[in-house]
């Protein structure tokens, strides 16, 4: 599931795509077809992200609420766009860009009330300026939950995912099965700090890079050099220590750690 900076870089693709113009939206799939009638033709105010929530707004106050789910994707194309290929949830069209949406787990339309009830059961967006990490801190806080588990929680940081959160942990050195209720205020707050760095470089690079300066030994990782120190390296040595990265289920998604570095 794409994590929050994919969806600001998005932000930012459309707002410097489509800000400003009329839009032809349309739904080549059906699915989408009432929804694409009520903002066809309007003008395209701004593009936002939130998490893991991609929002267009339109002059007429209307919101296009997107969230990619597993599978969503855009596919963009110069103009003038060819027939839609397979099942496009949504299509916009402006002067010189167009854009294909299929397979999301969200596309519809909202108003600006029902967007705020969206709003409201997030947590702060580390990408989102003025946002308080105390709003996170406080959940984090009040819970007995594994620490893992809890920055997965779109309630409590929003726009985190497996990638971030298993390289957040390790960074801090910090076992997933600690208890939100044991981090501290201070903890936390070089956690957002760092968190924030990190997602900037996710939103600049388009990808997810953790590996500290001094931690990157020239060594290939895939095709490039290394960006993660525990995410999928199940049983591969730790970078710092050598000790097997570990890897179990917790609450339905794949965690990696390393048992040396992030001690219980």
């Amino acid at each position: 599931m794409p994590e929050g900076h994919t969806l600001h870089r998005l932000a930012r693709l459309h707002q410097r795509r489509f800000a400003r113009s009329e839009i032809r939206v349309s739904s080549p799939q059906g699915k989408f077809a009432e929804g694409a009638a009520l903002v066809d033709g309007r003008t395209f105010v701004k593009a936002e992200a939130w998490g893991k929530h991609l929002l267009h707004h339109y002059d007429s106050g209307l919101v296009v609420h997107i969230h990619l789910g597993l599978y969503g994707k855009f596919t963009d194309s110069a103009m003038p766009m060819g027939p839609p290929v397979g099942q496009v949830r949504m299509r916009m069209v402006g002067a010189d860009f167009g854009t294909d949406l299929r397979g999301p787990t969200a596309c519809e339309v909202l108003q600006k009330a029902e967007l705020k009830a969206i709003a409201d059961r997030l947590g702060p967006d580390p990408l989102r300026r003025g946002e308080d990490p105390d709003r996170a801190w406080v959940r984090l806080h009040r819970s007995r939950r594994p620490i893992g588990a809890l920055l997965m929680d779109q309630s409590v940081v929003a726009g985190i995912g497996n990638v971030y959160r298993a390289e957040l942990l390790f960074r801090h050195n910090l076992s997933p099965m600690l208890p939100g209720e044991l981090i501290s205020r201070d903890v936390w707050d070089d956690m957002w700090t760092d968190l924030v760095a990190l997602m900037k470089v996710g939103v600049r690079r388009g990808k997810i890079i953790t590996i500290r300066p001094e931690d990157d030994h020239g060594e290939t990782y895939g095709k490039g050099r290394p960006r993660s120190y525990v995410y999928r390296r199940a049983g591969l040595p730790c970078r710092i220590c050598s000790t097997p990265i570990a890897h179990s289920v917790l609450e339905g998604r794949n965690l990696f750690w390393c048992p040396t570095c992030q001690p219980e």
